[in-house]
């Protein structure tokens, strides 16, 4: 069955891939890009080659969702998936269930810091990063294929997005706010680990040297030193430049309150007010 890492786009899930990545597919625990490959997105473009559907048309690959997972999970194995999808229905097909996913990591963080992510990875300005962030028909796909939609996931709006899958009551689901696993990064860790195991209903004995060195492979500083010495496959094309936009971007240094001016600061604390004390992000 599937076990999902989930969340809204640019809000740590790249990071937490390469913790759980490295601590379930390595040897040591040391982090290498390659193993990020055991944890692939869904929906993706390979996992429909077997059905028959419109890649012009965005919303197409919904009616195969849960077909192209039962393909999956035939082997009756645990694997991880990420996506930035919601945890609901699109034209009455429903994203997963009980039969297909077994449980969920789902990392929030700070809306008003991923607004500036947003605003780094699809270049944008303020304004429409929280239009994007508002909007209830939002979707992403591989734009580097133009006219193919067969990587389209429905992301909604952000919060949408994490209510949909802290709201549903069909597999268990532990939220990871990005702000406590960047503080105490071990011991968040450790319940992870342990969330994980517990809900695959399998013994496990934490391995505290492993995750250690998962956790020192893939500090920010590590991570964006690797991709300035490699790049990394995640990282998008400029619209305007013919470079790569940095994805490890500002990491720690993205604190809104700094970057932020105060009329935008005022208009974003206003909309997502709900959400903040919700989360006790307040």
């Amino acid at each position: 069955m599937i076990f999902w890492i989930a969340s809204y786009p640019k809000s740590g899930n790249t990071w937490l891939r390469a913790l759980l990545a490295s601590y379930f597919f390595s040897k040591d625990g040391f982090f290498s890009e390659n193993l990020l490959e055991n944890i692939n997105q869904f929906p993706q473009k390979k996992y429909f080659e077997h059905f028959d559907y419109d890649k012009n048309t965005p919303t197409d690959t919904s009616r195969f969702w849960i077909k192209a997972q039962e393909k999956i999970n035939q082997d009756k194995k645990i694997r991880f998936f990420k996506t930035h999808n919601i945890y609901g229905t699109l034209n009455n097909e429903n994203f997963s269930n009980k039969f297909n996913s077994i449980g969920c990591l789902y990392i929030i963080r700070d809306p008003r810091n991923v607004i500036t992510s947003l605003k780094n990875h699809y270049e944008l300005n303020y304004n429409s990063s929280l239009d994007f962030m508002n909007s209830e028909t939002k979707y992403i796909y591989d734009t580097n294929n133009q006219n193919d939609y067969s990587d389209f996931q429905f992301i909604s709006s952000w919060e949408k997005n994490y209510q949909s899958w802290l709201s549903q009551r069909e597999i268990q689901v532990k939220l990871i706010k990005y702000e406590e696993l960047q503080k105490s990064t071990f011991s968040v860790f450790k319940e992870i680990i342990e969330f994980i195991y517990s809900t695959i209903k399998k013994p496990h004995k934490f391995d505290k040297s492993k995750a250690k060195n998962a956790v020192s492979s893939t500090s920010f500083q590590k991570l964006s030193n690797y991709e300035k010495e490699r790049g990394f496959k995640e990282s998008v094309l400029s619209k305007s430049e013919k470079k790569k936009i940095p994805f490890f971007f500002l990491g720690p240094k993205n604190d809104w309150s700094k970057i932020i001016d105060e009329k935008f600061k005022a208009k974003i604390n206003k909309n997502f007010e709900k959400n903040l004390k919700e989360l006790k992000y307040y």
